[in-house]
């Protein structure tokens, strides 16, 4: 874990954030010693989205286009 102030951050910005998306904790000490976590978000290289691989997983009712009792007053 690497503790830094703020001013020393500041100049090692681009190490800091390298350092913490390795998996390294990385925590920045403001003057009045509150504490500041560098967090990486979840990683962007998920696998690919393909389009069709929940067929089959949703059904849908054989009424579900069918109008509902509560608007008869609506409909002409």
């Amino acid at each position: 874990m690497q503790r830094i102030a703020l001013e020393d951050a500041a100049e090692q910005l681009s190490q800091l954030v390298d350092a913490a998306v390795k998996g390294e904790t990385i925590l920045i000490v403001a003057q009045d010693e509150r504490e500041i976590q560098l967090v990486p978000l979840a990683s962007a290289t998920k696998k690919p989205r393909k389009a069709g691989s929940a067929a089959g997983l949703i059904n849908m009712s054989d009424d579900f286009d069918a109008p509902l009792p509560d608007f008869n007053d609506y409909m002409a």
